[in-house]
């Protein structure tokens, strides 16, 4: 990937772009410095769009025909595989490439290979289980919940049961229940209600009540446990043998000779107890409450098998009598299962240890977000054996102070933006430590990444994108409205090839530019300005810098005249061209041999002839600083001019010793507060002049983030408001009118 380039047409709103982004010579990475509104969000949006086969289009202007063609050197297109968008934020976002930092191969070859046999003897197993159990799915989870309260441990629960499976054959009748039939949401959700719970404790009560009166049964063994043991001698040939059987009817000892004697016997005590019109009472009772056909189907089947209800007293209970009940039932299979398990266990708890201990990618894309972000929530992995050995994306457990495991939507609500936001980054890591193992060659656009980021996590995410910008086949084009960031980036990471690298976007109505920065702003545009004075342009905007460095050095008399520059004073239409030289001179100590054109020409005069020089050139001039100081400084000189002859107080004007602007419009506020239209223009120059005047070496980013758009535009509306008068005699008149004397010449 040697070189990008970019064609676009009415796409997102932009009108039209053609650049190229040069990616040879160790120059990975790009810097856009975007003013808000110009082209970042429509340039990601165009990039991701074509990672995603998706046609671009304009949203508003829909009848206008979008073109875009995104190519190599040879006008190929490139993969679109290749490009990864990184907005400044996605709530959704999610790597679908985490499954891809697998480690240590061997490792999970082996566990794969225990677990193979392990897997057949339980697919054996869970088909036997899905017949008796009526369930289709996720029998695993069922039984481990059922037995350890968590459903990813299936052969652990099995082992944990398996003394009560061999000698538990007391519940060898209830394996004609089906599973799927009593354990349905509906179902439980109609158990657990107050009065059906009330009910079956009666039945149960009523029920225990019967077999205390009963010939032979009693509480503990019931018609369910005499029928078993009839069963069992039945099918052992108990009475073929001529073996007789002792029972105790009203306490007298009976013998029984006949398996079919043993059976009426058996039955009739149960139709005796079942037929009990107490009992069936209550049973009815339970049964009024069954509404819909779902547990109509519940009723059915709970009427055909009345002896369940005993058991729906705790469900739990019940639950795990089911299981161990099936699993009686297909023993040899589960026995089989269960060897199986055993013979490899003492290998996988090896490898298990060993997977614990094994360093993951996961991990490392952990440890990289725990290092280098300073958030109040620390993060690590939770099913690490799984991730190793399984193929399993990992489980993130955040810790929150002392709070353990917080869950994240939580975590997100009590964060702040900036904070939250950091949790983006985390699935961003995943994303580009993925591609960066699969060697990927991958075109990075990064959308303002560093947005609502605290100084502290700015750098950290520039030391990251620094870390990318050394990765073989990742190139980066970084979006940004933030200056500062820009400043950095250029200076951490592009480095020497900063000036070939770094542009800045601005626009006209017709097209959109990508112009490559030509001052070194790492110190101060100051220093570009210095060495070409005679431009007008960069003479006036100097006077800003001037005046700072005259205030932190107590020069009040320079300070004072530098002010009449930037406010309309008495001595404003006084200062001239040869008053600044000497000024300069003065403050600027390798400025000792400056020279400049028309000594006896005012300032005030050169300020609104290049102002009105830029308001007639209809190209935006994007990084050129000067012009927008110039003309941040003409609009405020016109709206002073304008207050104080409104306002007509010179005593009031006298009286003002600083925020000139601000005072002056409070006033002309009580004023005039009907001329809504005046107020309106007058605020916004009140809003958008004062940081872009008074400028020092850290303080000229807002100025940039302002199109010359809205500064001409906002020129204009003033000049609207002067008189033809005015406009003819261009502030002299007024200037005049609050000095003491005339001008010099």
């Amino acid at each position: 990937m040697d070189r990008i380039k970019v064609l676009l047409m009415n796409c997102y709103g932009i009108s039209k772009l053609e650049s190229e982004f040069d990616f040879t010579n160790n120059n990975s990475t790009h810097i856009i410095y975007a003013p808000n509104g110009v082209m970042k969000t429509s340039f990601a949006n165009v990039f991701d769009d074509y990672s995603k086969g998706i046609e671009s289009r304009d949203l508003i202007y829909t009848n206008r025909v979008p073109s875009r063609k995104i190519s190599n050197i040879n006008d190929e297109e490139i993969d679109p595989q290749s490009i990864f968008v990184i907005r400044s934020y996605e709530k959704n976002f999610k790597s679908d490439k985490m499954a891809t930092l697998l480690v240590n191969e061997e490792l999970r070859r082996k566990y794969i290979e225990i677990h193979k046999k392990i897997d057949i003897e339980k697919e054996k197993l869970l088909k036997e289980l899905k017949k008796m159990s009526g369930l289709k799915n996720d029998i695993d989870e069922e039984i481990s919940d059922a037995f350890l309260g968590e459903k990813k441990n299936f052969l652990h629960a099995l082992e944990s049961i398996e003394k009560k499976v061999y000698d538990d054959e007391n519940k060898a009748q209830l394996a004609h229940i089906l599973y799927v039939r009593i354990f349905d949401e509906k179902v439980l959700a109609f158990l657990e209600t107050g009065d059906v719970r009330n009910q079956i404790r009666e039945y149960i009560d009523k029920y225990d009540e019967l077999l205390k009166a009963s010939t032979f049964l009693k509480k503990g063994f019931n018609h369910y446990n005499a029928s078993t043991i009839h069963k069992n001698l039945k099918e052992n040939g108990f009475f073929l043998a001529e073996h007789t059987l002792n029972l105790k009817l009203n306490g007298i000892k009976t013998e029984v000779t006949d398996e079919k004697e043993l059976s009426k016997m058996i039955l009739n005590e149960k139709d005796k107890i079942l037929n009990d019109e107490g009992l069936k009472t209550i049973f009815e009772a339970i049964d009024k409450k069954i509404t819909n056909a779902q547990l109509r189907d519940f009723r059915d089947y709970l009427f055909e098998n009345k002896e369940i209800l005993q058991e729906l007293e705790n469900l739990i209970n019940f639950k795990r009598k089911l299981w161990i009940t099936y699993l009686q039932n297909c023993k040899e299979q589960y026995q089989i299962l269960l060897q199986e398990y055993k013979k490899g266990q003492i290998e996988i708890k090896a490898i298990l240890e060993e997977a614990k201990s094994e360093k993951t990618e996961w991990e490392k894309v952990i440890e990289i977000f725990n290092r280098r972000f300073y958030v109040p929530y620390r993060l690590s992995m939770k099913n690490k054996e799984d991730t190793v050995l399984r193929d399993e994306a990992p489980s993130i457990h955040y810790t929150f102070g002392d709070a353990n495991n917080v869950d994240e939507d939580l975590l997100v609500r009590i964060l702040s933006q900036g904070e939250g936001r950091a949790l983006y980054l985390l699935n961003i890591i995943f994303e580009i430590e993925s591609r960066k193992k699969q060697g990927t060659s991958t075109l990075f656009i990064i959308d303002d990444i560093a947005d609502s980021f605290d100084y502290k996590n700015k750098y950290a995410i520039i030391e990251y994108l620094n870390e990318i910008s050394g990765v073989t086949n990742f190139f980066s084009i970084i979006l940004t409205h933030n200056f500062d960031f820009f400043r950095t980036v250029q200076e951490r990471i592009i480095g020497n090839n900063k000036y070939t690298s770094s542009y800045m976007a601005s626009k006209n109505i017709e097209e959109l530019f990508l112009e490559k920065v030509k001052y070194k702003y790492l110190s101060s545009p100051l220093k570009e300005w210095k060495k070409d004075l005679q431009n007008k342009a960069k003479l006036i905007a100097s006077i800003t810098f001037a005046r700072n460095i005259a205030e932190y050095t107590g020069d009040n008399d320079n300070f004072n005249k530098l002010t009449s520059l930037l406010h309309m004073k008495q001595d404003t239409g006084k200062l001239t061209v040869k008053n600044l030289e000497d000024i300069f001179k003065d403050i600027f100590k390798d400025l000792n041999n400056l020279t400049l054109d028309n000594h006896y020409k005012r300032i005030i005069d050169i300020i609104f002839e290049v102002a009105e020089n830029l308001c007639d050139t209809h190209t935006e001039q994007g990084l050129n600083l000067e012009n927008k100081v110039v003309l941040s400084i003409a609009i405020r000189l016109n709206a002073e001019i304008y207050m104080i002859k409104k306002i007509n107080d010179t005593q009031f004007v006298s009286s003002i010793k600083s925020s000139q602007t601000g005072k002056l419009f409070g006033r002309y506020k009580i004023d005039f507060q009907n001329d809504f239209n005046s107020i309106q223009i007058l605020e916004k120059v009140n809003l958008m002049t004062p940081e872009n005047i008074h400028l020092n070496s850290f303080m000229y980013e807002p100025i940039l983030d302002i199109s010359d758009h809205h500064l001409k535009q906002l020129y204009k509306e003033l000049k609207q408001l002067i008189t033809i008068e005015e406009l003819l005699e261009p502030k002299v008149a007024v200037a005049r009118s609050i000095q003491e004397e005339d001008d010099p010449k």
